[in-house]
């Protein structure tokens, strides 16, 4: 793994990697993790009409969605080499779990999926991001996206073109284009799963959405039979005490 590039040789993947595939013209990449045998589960847009929009499916190499070079998406790297990757979703400070955890994690959402897709706060990355880590946000009223670092990215250098705009009228331009420099970078830094507070470890059995509880029709069944025994009751009455039930 270089600065340059994360690239590796298919034949060099290991079940539990985080892999990535850049996607038209490098604009943006596709995440997944490797399970060995060719294959890869991530996370997608569903087929139209699907109710939730969104799948995890498992597929084997080479994917319509992984058809250019795969690279290889390094965890506990240094801020030093972190900073260097210009580019996010790359790298992340987070250390990985075992291949075991990774693995165990993808095979369960494969099953019972991770909610719904969005772009900015729950995409393909977040989902490896996880599988890796384990870690989820633990403060649900955050503003800021998922753990995504593409996200942070896109975030960072929206924020630094719009900002440099509005500084084309102003002196100094240099200046203000490091300065944006340093924004872009903290930004990227800051929003990196590895050195937020707001996330924390979470069983992916927690994830998995509780099963329908069973129909039960024992009350049900129990006053019906109440009911029925006491109108028995009455007429059973009725039947011996005739006379003490007209006189009533």
């Amino acid at each position: 793994m270089g600065l340059l590039s994360n690239k590796i040789d298919k034949k060099k993947l290991k079940p539990g990697d985080h892999i990535y595939c850049w996607r038209q013209a490098f604009i943006y990449a596709h995440h997944g993790i490797y399970v060995g045998d060719g294959k890869v589960i991530h996370f997608t847009h569903g087929p139209a009409g699907q109710e939730n929009g969104s799948v995890i499916i498992s597929s084997s190499l080479p994917d319509p969605q992984f058809q250019m070079f795969h690279a290889l998406n390094v965890y506990g790297v240094s801020r030093a080499y972190f900073l260097a990757k210009v580019r996010g979703g790359t790298c992340t400070l987070a250390t990985s779990d075992p291949p075991r955890d990774v693995l165990h994690r993808a095979n369960i959402l494969l099953k019972n999926g991770f909610g719904d897709y969005d772009v900015f706060k729950n995409n393909c990355e977040d989902f490896a991001i996880y599988c890796k880590t384990g870690l989820l946000f633990i403060t649900p009223s955050s503003t800021r996206g998922g753990q995504s670092g593409q996200a942070a990215s896109f975030e960072a250098a929206s924020v630094l073109i719009l900002s440099s705009l509005a500084l084309l009228t102003y002196k100094f331009k240099g200046v203000a284009a490091v300065g944006n420099g340093v924004y872009y970078c903290y930004n990227r830094l800051n929003s990196d799963i590895g050195v937020r507070r707001d996330v924390a470890k979470v069983a992916v059995e927690r994830l998995v959405p509780p099963a329908p509880a069973p129909v039960s029709y024992g009350t049900s069944i129990d006053q019906g039979i109440a009911y029925v025994l006491m109108m028995a009751a009455l007429v059973l009455t009725y039947l011996i005490h005739p006379l003490d039930a007209s006189s009533s």
